[in-house]
C-alpha cells in the first residue's frame, strides 16, 4: 500500500477524532514536537523499525518524543498505529496531520531562512508584512542556514522566493557556462 495513502488516511482520522475530543491544537503541537525529535535523533526511526522492541516500549518512545505529556486522544491514536503495525509511518502521519490541520484552520506556514540570526524587530516586521499580504493566520518559522552565505529564502506554503547569495552565485555560474 502507498505510504502517502496510509499517512493521509490515518492523519484524517486523527484530525476528525481530535476535533471531536477538542484537542486538535494540542495534538498539532505534539506532532510538531515529534517531528523535531525525529529530525534531531535518527535513532528514533531505528527504534521504531526494531522488531525486538515491544509495543509498550515503542509507545513510550513516541510519547516521550512528543513532549512526555501527550493528550489522551493522541496516546490512543499511538496505540492504534502500533497495534496495526504502522509505526514506521508515524512520522509521515504526523507531517500529514500538520498539513491537514493547517488547511482546516486556514493557517499558512511561512519560513524564512537566513545565513545569520535575525533580530526580533526584523522578524516581527516580516511577520507583520506577511500577515498583511495574507488572509490566513501565519505560522512563522525562522531557520538559520549558513550555507546560503547571505540574503534570505522566504517560503510560504508551496511558494518560494530565493534571494540568497548562494542562489545568485549559482545563477551567475550558469550564465557564464551558457555564454561559452
Amino acid at each position: 500500500m502507498d505510504e502517502g495513502l496510509i499517512s493521509r488516511r490515518y492523519a484524517k482520522a486523527l484530525l476528525k477524532y481530535a476535533q471531536e475530543q477538542g484537542c486538535a491544537d494540542r495534538i498539532y503541537d505534539e506532532s510538531k514536537n515529534f517531528e523535531k525529535i525525529f529530525i534531531q535523533y535518527p535513532e528514533v526511526e531505528k527504534a521504531l523499525q526494531n522488531p525486538v522492541l515491544k509495543r509498550e516500549e515503542k509507545e513510550r518512545l513516541i510519547v516521550s518524543a512528543t513532549g512526555g505529556d501527550a493528550a489522551t486522544a493522541f496516546i490512543r491514536f499511538i496505540r492504534l498505529v502500533i497495534g496495526n503495525r504502522r509505526e514506521l509511518y508515524f512520522r509521515s502521519i504526523c507531517l500529514m496531520y500538520q498539513k491537514l490541520y493547517r488547511q482546516a484552520y486556514n493557517i499558512a506556514q511561512v519560513k524564512i531562512i537566513t545565513a545569520a540570526k535575525l533580530s526580533e524587530d526584523v522578524i516581527s516586521r516580516i511577520k507583520q508584512l506577511m500577515q498583511q499580504k495574507s488572509d490566513q493566520t501565519i505560522e512563522f518559522v525562522h531557520e538559520i542556514k549558513p550555507s546560503i552565505i547571505g540574503g534570505f529564502i522566504l517560503q510560504c506554503d508551496s511558494q518560494q522566493l530565493d534571494a540568497s547569495v548562494s542562489n545568485e552565485l549559482k545563477l551567475l555560474r550558469l550564465k557564464l557556462l551558457n555564454n561559452r
